[in-house]
């Protein structure tokens, strides 16, 4: 059972899985950051300076204004937080936007490789055998 385990994960599609889990969660976090940290004060500005991460109401309160989402939390009073909720919907679609430009630019890139060696084994492979037999009918009708 041990080597049947070890077989499993020595196998290739494990261990590019595996790699692709740890990458990924890397460009998570760059992803995370390019939102959070360059495109939403980008929004915040055309916005007017609104962070909408802070709109929020109290459902069934007593009436007490909390200054901030984080307050009304702590306080341990239910928020009805809609600005957060729409901030991750943006957040979301930011985020899937840079994957699919990512993406698109691997495809493209990998297209243009593909297309170039197909290319160079095109070249390097020579005449056909119906190129070959029309030079050599070209050759025998100028005789």
């Amino acid at each position: 059972m041990l080597k049947e385990f070890k077989d499993f994960i020595a196998k290739g599609n494990v261990m590019d899985m595996a790699v692709g889990i740890i990458i990924g969660a890397a460009f998570t976090a760059i992803v995370k950051s390019l939102v959070a940290d360059l495109i939403n004060p980008i929004i915040g500005l055309f916005m007017g300076g609104i962070d909408l991460v802070n709109n929020f109401f109290v459902i069934g309160g007593d009436g007490t204004e909390y200054g901030s989402l984080e307050a009304a939390r702590e306080a341990g009073v239910a928020a009805f937080a809609w600005g957060s909720f729409i901030m991750a919907i943006i957040n979301f679609l930011i985020i899937a936007f840079v994957v699919f430009m990512l993406v698109r630019f691997v495809n493209k890139a990998k297209d243009a490789a593909a297309a170039e060696e197909e290319a160079v084994e095109e070249a390097a492979a020579g005449p056909t055998d119906n190129e070959l037999l029309g030079d050599i009918l070209k050759t025998l009708k100028k005789k």
